[in-house]
């Protein structure tokens, strides 16, 4: 259950992004925002989290690839998810994205890793989609854009394949405390040249809270929680998790930002909420069962029974 709760208060506060993006109303360039995220939330992780022994485990054979994929996934996921929120809204981009992230984790995970599909994946998951595919009709009040929903995918491909990355890191002997970080801060060095050609809106006051915000609150914090616990669950269960984040976005949609979800929109968050519920609760392990069992007295066969 830590890993759990590890995984889902990381999903609260990453779920704040979008609306945090829209509220501000900074201006700034949604590339340029995600640059300056990823530099200065990936700067405090590092020495946070960083230590030369765990650096170099990345660098092993075997696991160097893995590690240019996180970095390549999480620019993707930001540039990609931040465009999403400036097309189409905080709610219909985070549901759009995250509604794309069980599935891409649960297949890779598949593919990948060889994990199986938990009979809880494969119930739980449809359940929150269908609600997010709810979500996404939200009435006259949406502000669905085609490339919006394109940007959304994107970005929930993109990270579906970080959390299998990580896993892979973690199963092959990577420090995963050192891997968030070397993720974010090359990413954001991949992305930094737009910080160079459209700087505007950064650097008001209302820029400079939200890169805040984004960079310790939903980056340093968020990914330093979501590395305490993906370690400990499968990259379905994780991407069944993530799911929490468009639950937020919506939330924070209607107290802060006037949004104002119908009937069907209600029903889709029963929904979403009911399947990471389905996800979330624990399980003892096949083996303690059988123990469990092994230890119950068991009524003796007609055959066996004492005179």
């Amino acid at each position: 259950m830590s890993g759990v709760v590890s995984v889902l208060v990381a999903a609260v506060l990453w779920g704040t992004v979008g609306p945090a993006q829209i509220w501000a109303g900074s201006g700034a360039h949604p590339v340029s925002l995600g640059a300056a995220r990823m530099l200065l939330g990936g700067l405090v992780l590092t020495v946070v989290m960083v230590r030369p022994a765990g650096l170099g485990s990345l660098l092993r054979r075997g696991l160097r690839r893995w590690v240019v994929v996180n970095v390549l996934v999480t620019a993707a996921f930001q540039v990609c998810f931040l465009q999403a929120v400036e097309r189409s809204g905080a709610a219909l981009s985070t549901a759009t994205t995250f509604g794309t992230v069980p599935v891409v984790s649960g297949l890779c995970g598949l593919v990948l890793s060889g994990e199986r599909l938990s009979k809880r994946w494969l119930a739980a998951t449809p359940c929150a989609v269908v609600g997010i595919g709810l979500l996404l009709l939200p009435g006259s009040e949406g502000r669905a854009d085609v490339l919006g929903a394109v940007f959304g995918v994107a970005a929930g491909a993109a990270f579906g394949v970080y959390i299998v990355a990580t896993k892979e890191l973690g199963a092959r002997g990577g420090d995963l405390d050192a891997a968030a970080p070397v993720s974010v801060l090359g990413a954001g060095l991949l992305v930094s040249p737009s910080l160079l050609l459209a700087p505007e809106g950064l650097f008001t006051v209302r820029g400079t809270a939200l890169v805040l915000w984004l960079a310790l609150g939903t980056t340093a914090l968020g990914y330093l929680l979501f590395t305490r616990g993906v370690g400990r669950l499968s990259a379905a269960t994780v991407g069944t998790l993530s799911l929490t984040e468009p639950l937020v976005a919506t939330v924070l949609g209607v107290a802060l930002l006037g949004e104002r979800p119908g009937p069907l929109s209600v029903v889709g968050g029963v929904l979403l909420l009911g399947g990471l519920v389905a996800v979330s609760l624990p399980t003892r392990p096949r083996a303690a069962r059988q123990n469990s069992e092994a230890r119950e007295p068991r009524e003796p066969r007609p055959e066996q029974a004492v005179p």
